[in-house]
C-alpha cells in the first residue's frame, strides 16, 4: 500500500535475481504503492534489513504511488495482495486489465495467494516476505524465459 516494505523488498530481490539467473532478459523493473502514504521515504529500515541479510540493497529506493501510465508502461502489474489488487483492478484502464495480477502467481510451490504485510508484525514477517517473493521471482523469470522463447518462434516465422 505505501511502497516501503513489500513491494519494494519485490523489487530488490527480482532485481537481484534477474541479474543472477537471466542477465540477458532485458526488464524494466519499479515499485510503487497504491496510497501515498509514505511518497519519497526510503524502504522501511527493517526491511531493509531483512534484505540485506540475503544480500538485496534497498536503500536508494523512495516510495511512489501507482500511477495511470503505469498500465500503458509495463507489462505486469503486479500487487501483493487481494485488497490492493482490487484497487488497480478498479483504477486500471480496460484495456490493460490483463496486466493487473497478484505476484504469487508466479510462486507455483506456495498455497499463499497474498504477500502477508509484516508492517505491524515483528522481524520474522520480513524474513517470510523475502521467502514468498523470492519464490514468486524465480516463477517470473522462468516465465519470462518462455514468454521471450515463444516470441523469438513467433518473430522468426515472421509473424507479430
Amino acid at each position: 500500500m505505501g511502497n516501503i516494505c513489500r513491494s519494494p523488498t519485490a523489487e530488490g530481490v527480482f532485481r537481484k535475481r534477474l541479474a543472477e539467473k537471466a542477465p540477458e532478459l532485458e526488464v524494466e523493473i519499479d515499485s510503487a504503492g497504491t496510497h501515498a502514504y509514505h511518497l519519497g521515504a526510503p524502504p522501511d529500515a527493517r526491511a531493509q534489513a531483512a534484505a540485506r541479510e540475503r544480500g538485496v540493497d534497498l536503500a536508494d529506493m523512495r516510495a511512489r504511488v501507482v500511477g495511470d501510465q503505469d498500465f500503458a508502461h509495463f507489462d505486469y502489474v503486479l500487487a501483493m495482495d487481494e485488497a490492493n489488487l482490487n484497487y488497480l483492478q478498479a483504477m486500471c484502464p480496460p484495456e490493460y486489465q490483463s496486466r493487473v495480477k497478484l505476484f504469487l502467481e508466479f510462486a507455483p510451490h506456495t498455497k499463499e495467494r497474498s504477500v502477508p504485510d509484516p508492517y505491524y508484525g515483528g522481524q520474522d514477517g520480513f524474513g517470510h516476505v523475502l521467502d514468498l517473493v523470492e519464490e514468486a521471482s524465480d516463477g517470473l523469470i522462468a516465465h519470462l524465459r518462455r514468454r521471450q522463447a515463444a516470441a523469438v518462434v513467433v518473430g522468426g516465422a515472421g509473424k507479430r
